[in-house]
């Protein structure tokens, strides 16, 4: 019996504008998956969908057939206190310093909340999650479905790697990753949307960013993929909700594993930047109000300390020691201030691509990254600056490294007379 299609059409009807039907697309899931569909096809099938795009409805049946290549795990009936867990997760679609993960699922833990995390690795110029936590010593997310029940029961969360949740996923975004595809409206929604629908969560918000440092540039795209995944969410039966938020400057003072730990500890302990702190406590509102949690204020989960012990009890669990050392760097470099004055624009994306020259990202899959490579922001845009001070501080494991990084940051700051208007940080809300 032959085959109903093969990939060099439906790479064709794509090239030249095509719809893909729905029986194609799950021809394609199924067999790159199970491996019948090899890399380079399906890198000439991302090209084609990069540059051409897709409907609504091809968005929406590639994100079920992602689904459905793998589990879908239920937790629905889970209880605590002889109540429902109240699932809800976050999910960002990619910065430079986005470190927020780290310190908001234990604030929601610490409301109340059960966060069901699938978490992921570094994707181009952006940083991990599970490559942060995995800078801790001892920490592992490759953890089996009855440790995340437990978990979920016992302390509200679980952070764990997509596993077999939508595997055909995981081999597109590792592929997408070396292709030069990451930047794709539907594939990033339907990247997103289908490891979350799996990951047996009842409430999402997505936190999407706009700016230099988004995978989408423009207001206009990261809203229309707001929406698009806001959509693929309520079409799963999932509450859903989105946040747009700025990313043109760096996330916080720090990027790379180990040192965006560190800071995040720094907010869980009560203090740290401003910046991260504010969409922290943004998110798990519209965490905790999505998941129908009244009364719980996340700032005080802050201030009494609640948020830091749901972390450590968290890494614990997870075979990890909070209390650690983290790694730094072997090899230190530093920019320094040419003269007075302010700093002015900090690019989000050239510091992105310093971070990944360094060695805290991936230029192929599964690449091993440097938990200890990162930067240090001394001075944000609109603090003052004295000639000669450090402005920033660059850690590697491996000294060849910094001409490339430094290369990336040439022209990606500057000392100004007089400091930038201020940007607000959540632009909008989208439901």
């Amino acid at each position: 019996m032959s085959q109903p299609f093969d990939a060099p059409t439906v790479i064709r009807t794509k090239r030249d504008g095509g719809v893909l039907s729905d029986a194609a697309i799950d021809w394609v899931i199924d067999g790159y998956t199970h491996g019948r569909i090899p890399d380079e096809q399906m890198s000439a099938l991302l090209m084609a969908i990069f540059l051409r795009g897709m409907t609504g409805a091809e968005t929406a049946r590639w994100t079920a057939a992602m689904v459905g290549s793998g589990d879908r795990l239920d937790f629905s009936d889970l209880r605590r206190d002889g109540k429902p867990l109240a699932l809800v997760d976050k999910h960002s679609t990619g910065g430079v310093g986005d470190k927020i993960t780290i310190p908001l699922v234990p604030v929601v833990m610490a409301c109340g909340g059960a966060v069901p995390q699938a978490a992921g690795r570094g994707l181009g110029h952006t940083g991990g999650t599970l490559d942060k936590l995995e800078s801790i010593p001892g920490f592992s997310a490759e953890i089996s479905t009855a440790q995340i029940r437990q978990q979920l029961c016992d302390l509200g969360a679980a952070i764990f790697a997509a596993g077999e949740l939508a595997p055909a996923d995981r081999k597109i975004y590792a592929l997408r990753d070396v292709t030069a595809t990451t930047e794709s409206l539907p594939l990033i929604a339907s990247s997103v949307m289908s490891k979350k629908i799996a990951e047996g969560a009842e409430a999402l918000v997505l936190d999407t960013k706009v700016g230099s440092g988004a995978f989408l540039k423009t207001e206009t795209e990261s809203r229309q993929l707001a929406r698009t995944m806001v959509d693929l969410g309520l079409e799963a039966g999932l509450v859903t909700r989105a946040l747009l938020t700025d990313m043109s400057t760096p996330l916080g003072r720090t990027v790379g594993n180990a040192v965006e730990v560190q800071e995040s500890l720094e907010v869980l302990a009560g203090g740290g930047p401003p910046d991260v702190v504010e969409l922290t406590l943004a998110l798990a509102k519209e965490m905790l109000d999505a998941a129908g949690i009244d009364g719980a204020d996340p700032a005080e989960t802050l201030r009494d300390g609640s948020a830091m012990d749901r972390f450590r009890g968290l890494v614990a669990a997870q075979g990890g020691d909070a209390a650690a050392k983290l790694p730094v760097g072997a090899h230190i470099e530093t920019v320094t201030a040419p003269r007075n004055g302010t700093m002015g624009h900090i690019d989000a994306m050239a510091v992105g691509l310093a971070v990944w020259r360094l060695g805290a990202g991936r230029a192929v899959p599964g690449e091993r990254v440097q938990p200890g490579a990162g930067l240090r922001i001394h001075r944000r845009p609109g603090e003052p600056v004295a000639a000669g001070e450090t402005l920033f501080t660059l850690y590697t494991e491996t000294r060849e490294r910094f001409a490339g990084a430094l290369s990336e940051l040439d022209g990606a700051w500057a000392v100004v007379d007089a400091a930038p208007p201020p940007q607000p940080l959540i632009i909008d809300r989208i439901t």
